[in-house]
């Protein structure tokens, strides 16, 4: 029997961020998170970041079925390979500035896996900038920036902008990330209607640390079924 499209509703995915430890990874898995984010080969100190070497060990130990992300600041295609290679995630976050021209490199070299673009939403342009790196990527993750952090930064940004992201690019996913929490979600979901969510300082107990109880009340939020417009 065919579904008209119209009549499909859309569980939106979820990627908890900043993981450090196997027992909250572990817990957010649990908890039915799609995605589990590392922090690796940032451009600043950050409490929730690990090294390499740290992070494979952690995703190595993850249950099956369940994707990992390594998330990264570096901007070259010889860094970012060189991490992943000590890291194996199923996906590669790029946070920072790293060229889309040069993603088709990433993908030569590591092939199968998926690359998600992070973009700075901060104005009109970043719409454009979303349009392009489509292009070249799995996904786009929209994300608040501030002048020393390119993402953990607990503020969210302009989600009109984010909105506008959403339909230019539609049906190509865009997630949402920048200030999430488990009391802002549903509200985040109705304005800009993405295809999921990535949050990280919203469900911390401390910096570096999750809290079950904020996952489990995030997760619960923000995977709620709903059908696009």
């Amino acid at each position: 029997m065919h579904i008209p499209a119209s009549e499909i509703a859309y569980l939106p995915r979820v990627k908890v961020c900043g993981l450090t430890n196997l027992t909250d990874a572990l817990a957010a898995a649990a908890l039915g998170a799609d995605g589990l984010g590392f922090l690796v080969g940032l451009s600043y100190p950050s409490e929730d970041q690990l090294a390499p070497e740290k992070a494979g060990s952690l995703v190595a130990a993850l249950p099956p079925f369940v994707s990992s992300v390594m998330v990264t600041h570096r901007t070259t295609p010889e860094e970012v390979i060189s991490l992943w290679r000590r890291v194996k995630t199923t996906s590669l976050q790029l946070q920072g500035d790293f060229p889309i021209k040069q993603i088709p490199l990433l993908r030569q070299e590591l092939p199968g896996i998926k690359v998600v673009k992070a973009v700075h939403v901060v104005g009109e342009d970043s719409i454009e900038e979303a349009y392009r790196a489509s292009f070249f990527t799995d996904a786009v993750l929209l994300d608040s920036r501030t002048a020393d952090r390119l993402g953990g930064t607990g503020q969210v940004h302009d989600w009109s902008l984010s909105r506008a992201i959403v339909q230019r690019l539609a049906p190509y996913p865009v997630f949402l990330a920048g200030g999430l929490t488990p009391e802002n979600v549903d509200l985040a979901r109705d304005v800009v209607r993405p295809a999921g969510f990535d949050a990280n300082t919203g469900l911390c107990q401390r910096r570096g640390r999750k809290s079950v109880a904020k996952m489990e009340r995030f997760l619960a939020a923000a995977k709620q079924p709903y059908r696009p417009d």
